[in-house]
Formats: structure tokens, C-alpha cells, sequence
């Protein structure tokens, strides 16, 4: 069967012995699981020593996980099945290294796929390396402030009024895309300071395109017009965002932690919690301004329209 092997590390700000206690115990895990966060109706049933657990919901599936090793601080062996939405077995290990007042967490997986998803192989590394991520982020939150910062409200089915707009389309790299995104808003709330009726709390992001496999995303980010004007400068496009039925989730954290808002939504759409529509792509807006924002409060809304 085709092999299923990576890996992420996050460097927290916290001793190996309390992330030790955090990882080593599962009554902590739905607090920063990557999956977990995104199903927090699933049940979770951990073991009176927290030592294995078995899981079940509508995004993420079903299964077991125990620890089957632990070296005292510095690693932490576990054994995991997986029974929906495929049968499958793996080896995770944590590698946990001192540096200095800080601990270097080392997040390890090795598996393989049923053979008939042989040519998903690409795709499930990257996919499942960016859960890790996610997860290890989360992990940072829970050591070093001793809670995690990335809330999740359903909203739920809402009406879109759509919208004309002016905006810059980009390609970039997805690890790039955090600081080029912004350097885009900048440039685009100077281009339409001097226009009239607009409304800079309207501003949005569409994403036409994220490909994990190959670290490239496409995005258009775009403020809201009531009149588009007769020409525009170069780099500059014009669009519109047409009248439809929402889902929206809201998201309250750093922008960092957006993927657990993303990642719900698109386990949403597979499990046909929400019939996404593929003729329109989804979108983010936002609820307060990030300059003059903690980022711990940050509101944003994922929108994937809907038929």
C-alpha cells in the first residue's frame, strides 16, 4: 500500500515537562485536536487514565488512539485506528527537544493508504501535514497561555445581497500568502480611499484556488462599490459578487488559526451538512479592523455560498 509519512514541528514557549502532560493525557485533546475543533458535536469517550480514546462524528470520522510508549519527556509513542471514513492504522510519535526556556514539539506520522487511493497520495500528505499544523498551533495556545484562541460559531444559512467591486487578483505562494495578502489590502484601501460610497468594513477575500501539493493559492481581495469607476489604474480589476443564499461560520482568533474555520467548512460541504455551490467560491469578510484589534479578538466570517 502506498506509504503515508510526514511530519511538522512548532517551537512553545513553555517547559518539555508541561507539554509532556498536555499531549500525554487525551482529556486535553478536544481543546486542541485540529479535528476535534472542527466536529465539536462528536463523541469522544477518553479512558478514566487518559490513555486512549475513541472518537466518532459526521466530519471526522471514527476511531481509536493509545499511547503505546512514553520516554519520559522527550518522546511520546502512539498507536492510532481509523474504522470511517476508511479502514486504516498508523504511528504517530511527539519528539519533544529543550531549547533553552522553550521546547521544540516534533510531530511525526507514519502510515499508508488503502491501495485504491494510491493516487491521492500527494494530496493526503499535504493535507494531513497541514492538520499537524494546525494542531501544533493550538497546542502553543493551550501551553503557553493556557487556552486556545480560535472560536468557532455557527452562524448559519443567511442571504447575500451582492455586490459590485474593485479588487487585485494574486497568485502566490500558500506560506507567502499571510503578508502578501496584507501589503494587498493596503495597496487596494489606497487605491479607493478617494472613491465614494464605500464602506471599508465591507473589504473581503475570494479564494479561487487552494493546491496544498503544490503550496499555491489564488485569491481576489476586494471592497465593495456602489459604482465601479470607467477605468482603472493597472493591477486594478472590477467584479461582482452576485446575490445568493450563505452558510457562514464565524471565527473569533488570529488570522493564523484560520484554517480551523476553512477546514469545518469543507468537512461541511463533504459530509453534505451544506450543498456548496461550485459555481461560486467562497469568500471571507470580517468584523473588526486588524490594526486597532487584538488578535486574540479578530472576527472573521467564511462564506460558502450555497444552493
Amino acid at each position: 500500500m502506498p506509504p503515508l509519512k510526514l511530519s511538522r514541528s512548532v517551537t512553545i514557549n513553555a517547559p518539555k515537562e508541561k507539554i509532556a502532560n498536555i499531549i500525554n493525557d487525551f482529556h486535553t485533546w478536544p481543546s486542541w485536536s485540529p479535528w476535534l475543533i472542527t466536529d465539536p458535536d462528536a463523541t469522544v469517550d477518553v479512558e478514566p487514565d487518559g490513555k486512549s480514546y475513541t472518537w466518532e462524528g459526521k466530519r471526522v470520522g471514527s476511531g481509536a488512539m493509545k499511547i503505546d510508549k512514553e520516554e519520559g519527556t522527550d518522546a511520546i509513542y502512539c498507536d492510532l485506528q481509523f474504522l470511517k471514513p476508511w479502514k486504516s492504522k498508523a504511528k504517530t510519535k511527539f519528539h519533544l527537544t529543550a531549547e533553552g526556556d522553550s521546547t521544540k514539539v516534533e510531530w511525526h506520522m507514519d502510515s499508508s493508504l488503502p491501495f485504491f487511493l494510491f493516487f491521492m497520495q500527494k494530496s493526503m500528505e499535504a493535507f494531513i501535514a497541514n492538520d499537524y499544523q494546525r494542531g501544533l498551533n493550538l497546542l502553543k495556545d493551550l501551553a503557553e497561555d493556557g487556552e486556545v484562541h480560535s472560536k468557532l460559531d455557527w452562524v448559519g444559512e443567511q442571504q447575500f445581497q451582492g455586490t459590485k467591486f474593485v479588487g487585485i487578483e494574486r497568485s502566490c505562494a500558500l506560506d507567502e500568502m499571510g503578508p502578501v495578502m496584507a501589503e494587498d489590502f493596503k495597496k487596494l484601501g489606497t487605491y479607493v480611499e478617494d472613491m465614494k460610497d464605500i464602506d471599508p468594513t465591507k473589504v473581503f477575500c475570494q479564494y479561487h484556488k487552494f493546491d496544498m501539493v503544490k503550496n499555491k493559492a489564488k485569491y481576489t481581495v476586494g471592497m465593495p462599490v456602489s459604482e465601479v469607476p470607467a477605468s482603472l489604474e493597472k493591477g486594478f480589476i472590477q467584479g461582482t459578487l452576485p446575490s445568493t443564499k450563505i452558510y457562514t461560520l464565524k471565527h473569533t482568533g488570529p488570522y493564523t488559526h484560520l484554517g480551523n474555520a476553512w477546514n469545518t467548512m469543507y468537512g461541511m460541504a463533504r459530509s453534505k451538512e451544506i450543498r456548496a455551490k461550485k459555481s461560486m467560491h467562497p469568500f471571507e469578510t470580517y468584523g473588526n479592523n486588524p490594526e486597532s484589534t487584538d488578535p486574540n479578538d479578530l472576527i472573521t466570517y467564511v462564506n460558502f455560498a450555497i444552493r
